[in-house]
């Protein structure tokens, strides 16, 4: 077995580096040791937490006269303190040059640093926006391929079919792959923000299998277009509904069994408990169309009127005192339901459970589309309540008041404007 020759040159080389190394290390300390004692004597911070040191022939007390002794020589201290780490830097560097070459250098390089950082920056930057500008590039092409895949399903939606017809027909017709039915109807079936019937249990988008069971929905009548909301515990921040088409509105709607309200918000008489009412921060009721339009049992601090035109109307100012009103409830506060276009048989608001106040903070009921029954808003104490720009009326002449706020509603501060009495009729069904 051989044994490897050892390399003088380079060991003594590695020795040599490492003592270069070390003197350069020891110098620089000594000489930036001698700097910071030339300023600062700190025996007296050293005494606090050794007060009986002593190194060799070396106490606190001779430690101290020393270093005031080299504070007094000021700039023979200083000088000797700089020549150390200069000698040590110089040594270290082995070359005047070099470290003239380095003192040149450092003026073109402080004044080289920014343009370096910028260029740095920038190629970053460009790296980032090349990848985000292809991330959107792929998701509108994505989105534009998911919107072309769907349109039939939307474009039926869109002329008033429910998600179960709308679904058949395109079943029916082999218009869509089944990727996209499960997207938009299985999925998606039955739930508010896509304006599909059911019975909601505020403030969740998916109806409640079971409040459907216990009030037997659709049981009686298994067409029955319902839609409506349960308010319970949980204030709800926002319910917005617009843009539908309710009652006999529609070719081949009807009210439900028994039943003479397209539009019912209020309260509830609770069988054997205690009455309950909606407490609502600002409900606004406006541009839509009614048969009738009845207000009763409202406690409101400001009450707008405007605009209003009505086959025969009767619009009492009742004098109250109701506070200034707004519906909160912190983190358990619940989002806004929000739906815009649909069809249905009947909307119904309420609170029927025993001694549970229903609360919303904004209520908006815009551009309802009613026939064939009547819109009743009752049982409420509202902050603000804004009843403007609707058409109301039956065709049957001013004595008949078709358009009511009855007695029972009052209000510190009453706004009533620009309403009017012209002959409305029930509008054609669409």
């Amino acid at each position: 077995m051989r044994m490897k020759r050892p390399n003088i040159k380079k060991i003594l080389k590695g020795i040599g580096k490492f003592t270069l190394n070390t003197f350069t290390m020891a110098t620089i300390s000594i000489g930036s040791m001698g700097l910071y004692l030339s300023y600062s004597n700190p025996t007296p911070y050293i005494a606090e937490y050794y007060p009986n040191l002593q190194l060799g022939y070396y106490t606190l007390e001779t430690l101290f006269a020393d270093i005031k002794y080299w504070q007094s020589l000021g700039y023979i201290s200083w000088a000797i303190s700089g020549g150390t780490i200069a000698l040590g830097l110089l040594i270290h560097i082995r070359s005047i040059g070099k470290l003239i070459r380095a003192i040149k250098a450092s003026p073109r390089a402080v004044l080289n640093a920014p343009v370096k950082t910028y260029r740095k920056l920038r190629a970053i930057r460009d790296w980032i926006f090349t990848k985000v500008t292809y991330l959107n590039e792929e998701s509108a092409k994505w989105k534009m391929a998911f919107n072309i895949a769907k349109s039939p399903y939307s474009l039926l939606r869109a002329l008033g079919f429910s998600p179960q017809m709308a679904f058949s027909l395109l079943a029916v017709g082999g218009s869509v792959g089944g990727g996209v039915v499960v997207n938009e109807t299985l999925l998606a079936e039955r739930n508010f923000s896509n304006g599909d019937a059911g019975i909601y249990a505020a403030p969740h988008n998916i109806p409640s299998q079971t409040l459907e069971s216990s009030m037997q929905w659709r049981e009686e009548n298994k067409e029955d277009n319902t839609l409506r909301i349960v308010l319970a515990a949980t204030p709800v921040s926002e319910i917005r509904i617009e843009n539908v088409s309710v009652g006999t509105a529609y070719t081949g709607s009807a009210l439900p069994s028994g039943k003479v309200e397209t539009i019912l918000i209020e309260g509830t008489d609770v069988s054997g408990g205690t009455a309950t009412r909606l407490q609502i921060g600002e409900l606004i009721f406006e541009k839509s169309r009614c048969k009738s339009l009845t207000f009763a049992d409202i406690n409101a601090h400001t009450i707008n009127i405007i605009g209003n035109a009505s086959d025969g109307q009767s619009i009492s100012q009742t004098a109250g005192t109701a506070r200034m009103r707004a519906i909160g409830g912190g983190h358990h506060q619940a989002s806004a339901m929000i739906t815009r276009g649909g069809t249905y048989d009947r909307i119904w608001i309420d609170a029927p459970t025993s001694a549970v106040n229903g609360k919303i903070d904004k209520l908006i009921l815009s551009n309802l589309f009613t026939k064939g029954g009547t819109c009743v808003l009752q049982q409420m104490d509202i902050g603000t309540l804004t009843i403007r720009l609707n058409e109301v009326g039956d065709g049957n002449g001013f004595a008949t008041k078709e358009f009511v706020i009855s007695t029972t509603v009052t209000a510190a501060n009453w706004n009533v404007t620009d309403n009017v009495e012209v002959t409305v009729a029930e509008p054609t069904t669409q």
